[in-house]
């Protein structure tokens, strides 16, 4: 049955391999299914196994000690744009969350109103160059 199941998730969501470096064991290469298998703020995560409880055990392997990762997906494309979704979902909530655009809460962003204003979000600043014998100048 064990081998039946995998055989399935085999042709369901593909196999990663992932090369990397551990401090103990040196070079590891493993082979896990697709969905087994992440990248998430610098980490690859890998699930190794499930604990007697069914809760998952992962090992998060920083993408520098990462050689690389080689995936089977049934579409190229339809990776590449599930990848381009989440990254703008991921851009989204953080717009969603950060203030952008140096507006304040009531919604003025702080210039007074000029007529020079482009009305497209852009925000000027002005430059003046600096004397380099005065210290303060040099920030």
């Amino acid at each position: 049955m064990s081998n039946e199941r995998e055989h399935d998730l085999d042709e369901d969501v593909g196999r990663a391999t992932i090369v990397y470096e551990d401090p103990a064991e040196g070079t590891v290469e493993k082979r896990v299914p697709n969905e087994h298998i992440a990248y998430f703020q610098d980490h690859w995560i890998v699930k190794l196994r499930e604990d007697d409880q069914g809760r998952d055990r992962i090992r998060r392997i920083p993408a520098t000690r990462v050689h690389y990762v080689e995936r089977t997906v049934d579409e190229f494309a339809a990776e590449v744009r599930t990848l381009k979704n989440d990254v703008e979902s991921i851009a989204a909530n953080i717009g969603d969350r950060l203030p952008l655009g140096g507006r304040d809460e009531g919604g003025d962003d702080g210039r007074s109103g000029t007529d020079d204003d482009p009305g497209d979000g852009s925000v000027h600043i002005d430059v003046t160059d600096g004397d380099t014998d005065d210290p303060d100048d040099r920030r």
